[in-house]
């Protein structure tokens, strides 16, 4: 799968909240992340728990096992709720849970969870859903993307497809709700769900945008092709912070590694640059460019490796220059269309009430 599609990330979002994980913040700061980055749109809100998240001290935890005393007697039966008075230094070791009559004990990872995920139960679980109903049956869109969409693949490559999925009705009114994507790493293929993949091209997600524009179509249905026909609402100047934005903070990264380890992974620098590239046509005529024959050679010589790193940090300062005029130039309005792309969701929504694909 390209390097693009899976350092994206919905997109640097997912990244920023794993290293908050992994420097075991106080529940309360990654409760604050969560509420920031909107993880799960307007779908149903989870507890998300990493799993190598390390609770700090004060987090209400309940139970896995029962709590015995010295006499073999019970003290806290299993599902009793405690405070974590001392944390380890790391998941090998036990932590120090206080409960409300003054009995501490020592406990394993293993031996409890966070309250509010004990209480959620399967609440939201879209997985119960997912073993189900076999979801991929309705998918209404698919298409191909990454390398062979932008005519930059090799024998090396593989063949990406993406699109969107329309989930029955019943199982979207569910407690449970729906995957906002489904994946099939065998054959490369991730769909979104319907209003992820909007919320996403609102957003101007370099890949989902691609999506829509792509001239490798597999499979579309008749409201698949509605929302091709209107896919310029969801170009804005908002391209230009996504693209531009991305770019500049991936590259201050490819700079650090060029200094401290003398390489860089020279394809992703490779669609770094097809990416600013589509950016300034996006500004410039309103469309979004997937295949990049014009700039086919030179980008294939960065991904060999055969363009030296100073000039192409040239060309990429030459693109944020162009990118900068664009934006100044564009008649892209500031933003996209919400309110069509909402008309058009409700739409799809209650079309999803038949058992036939619309």
């Amino acid at each position: 799968m390209d390097d693009l599609v899976l350092l994206w990330l919905e997109e640097v979002a997912q990244t920023f909240l794993s290293v908050a994980y992994s420097l075991a913040l106080p529940l309360p700061a990654l409760d604050k992340i969560h509420s920031i980055l909107k993880l799960s749109e307007s779908m149903p809100n989870r507890v998300h728990q990493h799993v190598n998240l390390i609770f700090s001290v004060g987090t209400q935890v309940v139970t896995l096992r029962d709590i015995i005393g010295q006499n073999g007697r019970t003290l806290h039966p299993r599902g009793s709720v405690g405070v974590v008075v001392k944390s380890p230094r790391d998941l090998e070791h036990s932590y120090r849970v206080r409960f409300l009559d003054g009995v501490e004990e020592a406990l394993k990872p293993s031996e409890l969870t966070l309250l509010a995920k004990f209480k959620e139960g399967e609440i939201g679980d879209s997985e119960i859903t997912a073993g189900r109903s076999n979801l991929f049956d309705r998918i209404i869109f698919q298409c191909v993307i990454g390398s062979r969409a932008y005519g930059l693949e090799d024998d090396q490559s593989d063949t990406d497809r993406h699109g969107f999925y329309l989930p029955p009705a019943e199982l979207h009114w569910s407690l449970y709700g729906v995957p906002t994507q489904l994946e099939c790493e065998e054959r490369q293929e991730a769909y979104w769900e319907i209003q992820k993949f909007l919320i996403l091209a609102l957003k101007a997600n370099p890949n989902v945008l691609e999506c829509l524009y792509t001239p490798l179509v597999e499979k579309s249905t008749p409201l698949a092709d509605e929302l091709l026909g209107m896919r310029t609402i969801f170009l804005s100047r908002l391209v230009y912070q996504t693209y531009n934005g991305y770019v500049m903070s991936q590259f201050k990264k490819m700079q650090s590694d060029i200094r401290n380890h003398g390489q860089v992974k020279w394809k992703h620098v490779m669609h770094l640059i097809r990416l600013l590239i589509s950016g300034i046509s996006v500004l410039r005529h309103g469309f979004v460019p997937v295949r990049v024959d014009d700039y086919r050679e030179q980008l294939l010589a960065i991904k060999r490796g055969e363009m030296p790193w100073e000039e192409t940090e040239k060309w990429r300062l030459s693109l944020h220059a162009k990118f900068d005029k664009a934006l100044g130039e564009t008649k892209l309005p500031e933003r996209p269309d919400y309110e069509k792309a909402n008309d058009f969701l409700v739409q799809a929504r209650r079309a999803a009430v038949s058992k036939e694909l619309p």
